[in-house]
């Protein structure tokens, strides 16, 4: 038999031994969090690859083709994430759902000629500014709408939350609400629309491919670059887009992909994409 007093030097030594045990486990499992921080430090569903939300039907800026994504932003964006030592999976998506899924980290990036607004800055970051663009006004062949001052009345097709949607809204037209760029189309061949907003460079070639049936009449100048998204307080991801996106301007890549994308279109003076012109906006562009 022990005596009280063994019994009692064995009772202490079993608290230090199993304090031990839980501090060993303890500096263990920092070691992990540590260790896959630095695995995965800009937070990513899938460590040393960007999972991209995009579209599939608004070339030249996002589409697919021949399983591939690819277009003006996608094919940016891949350049992009090289310099950062990233691979990018590109998800269709519609771009209704596409800022929240980004929000939510469905998506780790969304990829869509996403106009920056202070509405959607509410409910995502996003990276310095890589485009500009215009809205296009596009109509059925033989129609009698000749401009963006000949809507008041009309039935008039827009991309459900894009920033078309929003100027239908803001000019009290009567806006057409469809899920994607096909949509809208077939809404001007089958004249169950009278007009078609959209961000110019997808009119003009969905109105080219059309054969003749829509027509592209005019074209207006929008306010805000386009940008990548990013979910909100994701500051390492964000950084780390616009370091690879400097480069890639300065390497030249941006420039090749704008004439191989946007072949004749002239890069207003008043736009610089990436950090020259993160001080001030802009006065050129128009996306999603």
């Amino acid at each position: 038999m022990f005596s009280s007093g063994s019994r009692s030097v064995r009772a202490v030594l079993g608290v230090f031994a199993a304090t031990a045990l839980a501090l060993s486990a303890a500096c263990g499992g920092g070691d992990d969090s540590s260790s896959a921080a630095a695995d995965n430090p800009y937070d990513l569903l899938q460590a040393g690859t960007i999972r991209a939300g995009t579209l599939t039907d608004a070339p030249p800026n996002v589409f697919l083709k021949d399983g591939k994504f690819t277009g003006f932003d996608n094919d940016l964006l891949t350049a992009v994430a090289a310099k950062i030592d990233l691979k990018v999976e590109f998800v269709g998506t519609d771009f209704s759902a596409l800022l929240a899924q980004v929000n939510t980290h469905k998506f780790d990036v969304g990829s869509s000629s996403i106009t920056i607004t202070e509405a959607r800055r509410k409910t995502v970051d996003f990276s310095n500014g890589y485009d500009f663009g215009y809205f296009g006004l596009d109509v059925p062949k033989g129609s009698t709408i000749t401009g963006f001052d000949g809507l008041a009345g009309k039935r008039v097709a827009v991309v459900q939350g894009t920033v078309q949607d929003d100027y239908a809204t803001k000019n009290n037209l009567n806006p057409v609400r469809v899920p994607d760029y096909n949509s809208a189309v077939n809404q001007l061949k089958a004249k169950t629309a009278d007009a078609w907003i959209a961000p110019a460079e997808i009119g003009e070639k969905l109105a080219g491919d059309s054969k003749g049936a829509v027509v592209v009449v005019e074209k207006q100048l929008s306010s805000e670059p386009t940008a990548f998204a990013v979910a909100k307080g994701n500051d390492k991801l964000r950084e780390a887009l616009n370091k690879g996106l400097d480069e890639v301007i300065a390497d030249g890549t941006w420039k090749k992909l704008q004439e191989q994308y946007y072949p004749g279109r002239p890069i207003p003076d008043t736009f610089k994409p990436g950090s020259a012109g993160s001080a001030a906006a802009p006065s050129a562009s128009a996306g999603s």
